[in-house]
C-alpha cells in the first residue's frame, strides 16, 4: 500500500524548493519564511509564475490535509 503522508510530504518539499527558487531569481535575498508573506514583497505579488507555482503548494497542502482527515474518519469507524 502507498504511504500516502509520505507521497504528498514528498511533493509538497518538492513543490517548496520549487517556490523559493523562483522567488530567489526575482529576489536573491528572500527566505523559505519570505515567500510566506509573498504580498510583502510586490515582486513576488506581481509575479504571475510565482503566483502560480505558489498555487500549487497550497493546492498540495489542503489535499494532504484532506487526506489525513479522511484517514482519521475511517480509523475512527
Amino acid at each position: 500500500m502507498i504511504d500516502l503522508d509520505a507521497l504528498f510530504d514528498e511533493m509538497i518539499a518538492q513543490q517548496r524548493d520549487k517556490v523559493l527558487r523562483i522567488a530567489r531569481e526575482l529576489n536573491p535575498r528572500l527566505t523559505p519564511d519570505d515567500v510566506l508573506s509573498p504580498q510583502d514583497f510586490p515582486e513576488l505579488a506581481a509575479d504571475p509564475r510565482f503566483a502560480y507555482e505558489d498555487g500549487i503548494l497550497a493546492g498540495l497542502i489542503s489535499a494532504q490535509i484532506a487526506v489525513r482527515a479522511r484517514l482519521r474518519e475511517e480509523r475512527s469507524t
